[in-house]
């Protein structure tokens, strides 16, 4: 089991090059990256490729929009993204709220 409140909590700004913070708690080892992970309201992630490991999201709470080898994605609570290995993808907090999800990238 993975208890999210017991994690540390790390601020990552500008994520990859993006705008704003990114909140994250990260449990990793040799397999896994698994993270909960919430975007401030006007935060992005910057268009990154996945050369080595897939990634899928999922979206628990706000509004988020990906944009997926040129294909946008509008993403809701309950929605979840999936981003192959060799894919490219950026993750945007389009709404008036914190946009808060779980992301899984498996070690291939």
């Amino acid at each position: 089991m993975i208890d999210f409140n017991k994690l540390e909590e790390t601020v990552i700004h500008n994520f990859h090059g993006g705008n704003g913070d990114t909140v994250a708690k990260m449990f990793v080892d040799d397999k896994n990256k698994i993270m909960k992970g919430l975007l401030k309201a006007g935060s992005s992630i910057v268009l990154h490729t996945h050369e080595t490991s897939s990634e899928i999201i999922f979206v628990l709470s706000g509004t988020g929009k990906q944009i997926i080898d040129g294909q946008e994605e509008i993403l809701k609570a309950g929605d979840c993204h999936y981003c192959k290995k060799g894919q490219s993808h950026t993750f945007i907090n389009i709404g008036n709220e914190d946009l808060v999800f779980y992301a899984v990238v498996p070690q291939q």
